[in-house]
């Protein structure tokens, strides 16, 4: 299979002995890579020490549920304005801007700690304000990665992105669990807030454009957001992946709202001075790792929709059997395959996403899908499962919301994916320019 970027470099793939471009070896996406990865590195700290943070001064699920509602709902808000507007403006001053603006934000707590006025309210609003920047940025990097590699390497790339994300993963909060044993959760999230200087610095240096040449009408932004919002709801496969990707994000969002609380209360890992904290986080990191591996070879031999109808009802049923562990070993390899096809899903859909979706319409339509998963399934089902917790167990909130996957397993193989499996999904024309009233 042979495909070419707008430069005209050419790729090939699908046999044993094919030869691929190697997408590192180009300057200015080794620097986006790189912008990527130190900030994931950073952000993987938080992610073990906020919910840690919020856990250890209030001793409660909900409000550590809440951590994650705060850094959901900035999505629900904001998400297709900062999509209609990352569209409009420079994505790279966009990126920029977002990253420090992050640094000093997230800078706070620590801050706050040092001189003994840290609350748990405080922690709730920077969650919240530093995920309303993480918009703008995520906004403009939906956008930004297919005008850097070209469209045929986007599967590629994203893989690329992921892979060094997941090996950071696996790395990161097993580090992060150990420093948790040695020092309190607060200071650790410094880590993060220089992790943002450096990542601005890194995205000013790309050379490239990062968007296509193609000057948009003067239009108002409410109708760049209809026009956004039209092409998802109208298009057969945006429009089925981003309600599968809201349904296992309820899932998702669920799950990390009780995170901390069922290790502590299930499988006794306790969220301070015990090193399996680390190893619980890092497996997740380790079945990111094989679905990155895996993910290009089974889009090119399955194709897309085929992974969505046969790996969402694999990520129901590991979800559901994560649940049920009571040993932490046995709850470590479930999280494990869990998220090998969680995270297979969730790379197939956003590929598609990107590849379906013309050049001028990619940070609206991107950034309203994830809306819907971020901005409401997260938020929703951390909610639900911080009420369900409270009213029983936090073993009981992870079965229960492991189940709403089952539902979009009914929706992608009662939806036109099961019609196009087996087919060519065509990349989008650059050159059309559709209005907002066509019918895709």
């Amino acid at each position: 299979m042979r495909y070419a970027d707008r430069r005209g470099n050419v790729f090939v793939g699908a046999g044993r002995h094919d030869v691929r471009v190697s997408l590192l070896a180009e300057p200015d996406f080794r620097r986006y890579w790189a912008a990527r990865m130190v900030s994931v590195t950073g952000s993987l700290v938080t992610y073990v020490a906020l919910p840690v943070l919020i856990y250890s001064v209030t001793g409660s699920s909900l409000w550590t549920a809440f951590v994650v509602v705060a850094e959901g709902l900035p999505y629900l808000c904001l998400g297709l304005f900062a999509g209609a507007l990352a569209d409009r403006l420079d994505r790279r001053r966009v990126m920029v801007v977002a990253d420090l603006a992050n640094g000093v934000v997230l800078g706070s707590i620590p801050a706050a700690y040092a001189f003994g006025v840290l609350t748990a309210p405080h922690v709730l609003v920077v969650a919240f304000l530093t995920q309303i920047l993480f918009v703008f940025f995520d906004a403009a990097n939906f956008g930004a990665l297919p005008a850097l590699v070209g469209r045929g390497r986007i599967a590629a790339a994203n893989s690329a992105v992921h892979g060094g994300s997941t090996v950071l993963e696996l790395i990161v909060p097993g580090v992060a669990g150990v420093l948790l044993t040695l020092t309190a959760p607060a200071p650790l999230l410094l880590v993060d807030a220089v992790s943002f200087a450096a990542s601005a610095l890194l995205v000013r240096a790309i050379g490239v454009p990062l968007q296509s040449s193609a000057v948009l009408a003067p239009s108002s932004l409410l109708r760049d957001i209809r026009e956004g919002v039209v092409f998802l709801s109208r298009q057969p496969i945006v429009r089925t992946q981003t309600i599968v990707g809201c349904l296992q994000s309820m899932t998702g969002g669920a799950f990390m709202g009780q995170f901390v609380p069922w290790l502590d209360q299930t499988l006794g890992v306790r969220p301070t001075n015990d090193a399996r904290l680390g190893v619980m986080y890092g497996v997740w990191g380790a079945g990111g790792i094989v679905a990155a591996v895996l993910f290009p070879r089974l889009a090119r031999r399955m194709g897309e929709p085929r992974v969505t109808l046969w790996f969402l009802p694999l990520s129901a049923a590991f979800g559901v059997a994560c649940g049920l562990s009571t040993n932490w070993m046995v709850a470590a390899l479930m999280l494990t395959l869990w998220a090998v096809v969680y995270s297979i899903v969730i790379l197939n859909s956003i590929t598609l996403r990107q590849r379906v979706t013309p050049d001028r319409l990619q940070s609206r339509v991107n950034t309203a899908g994830r809306m819907a998963s971020f901005g409401v399934g997260w938020p929703v089902g951390a909610l639900l499962g911080g009420l369900v917790s409270e009213a029983s167990s936090p073993r009981t909130a992870i079965i229960a919301t492991a189940g709403i996957t089952g539902i979009g397993v009914v929706v992608a193989w009662f939806s036109p994916l099961r019609r196009l499996a087996g087919e060519p999904i065509p990349d989008a024309e650059e050159e059309v320019t559709p209005s907002v009233e066509t019918t895709v």
